[in-house]
């Protein structure tokens, strides 16, 4: 239950950011937070991550709804708990939650946070959002996780005699 908490403020801190940018940042007026490092700007996205496959929100949006079924069922079903796992879960639902419902409520996803980083792929970095931050975060958690459970499976066992 813990987890829904961590989606549930999350998915409001994403929901709480992105009516800012949408109320206080005009798209031809990103506001310098930290000179050729950190702007916000105002940009829409109707497609998927790095403004690919653009203008595909209904496609998205089925997908959206299709992954928030999965990862919530997965989240909810009783088995032994892994908290690595289930934080992953946890940021994976409140990213999805959050562009969801930019993309039922808008037609497009708000991001805002624009950050270049002055090397190659990255100058700048694609403007993004809380909710796509949620959803890096827990690809990375997955991923560490699924090291340390390819770690446990190959580990030795050892007999005590």
């Amino acid at each position: 239950m813990k987890y829904i908490l961590v989606t549930l403020l999350l998915y409001v801190v994403d929901q709480l950011t992105k009516w800012w940018a949408l109320h206080n940042i005009l798209p031809d007026d990103p506001r310098i937070i930290v000179p050729e490092f950190f702007v916000l700007v105002f940009v829409t996205n109707t497609g998927a991550a790095f403004g690919s496959f653009k203008n595909n929100n209904w496609f998205f949006i089925a997908l959206s709804c299709a992954a928030l079924i999965f990862v919530l069922t997965l989240l909810l079903r009783r088995h032994a708990r892994d908290t690595l796992r289930d934080l992953s879960l946890a940021l994976l639902l409140a990213g999805v939650m959050g562009n969801l419902t930019d993309r039922l409520l808008h037609g497009h996803v708000i991001d805002f946070l624009l950050f270049d980083l002055h090397v190659p792929f990255a100058h700048p970095w694609p403007a993004f959002n809380v909710a796509d931050a949620c959803i890096c975060v827990a690809v990375v958690c997955f991923i560490v996780h699924s090291f340390r459970q390819e770690a446990v499976k190959t580990a030795p066992h050892h007999n005590a005699q």
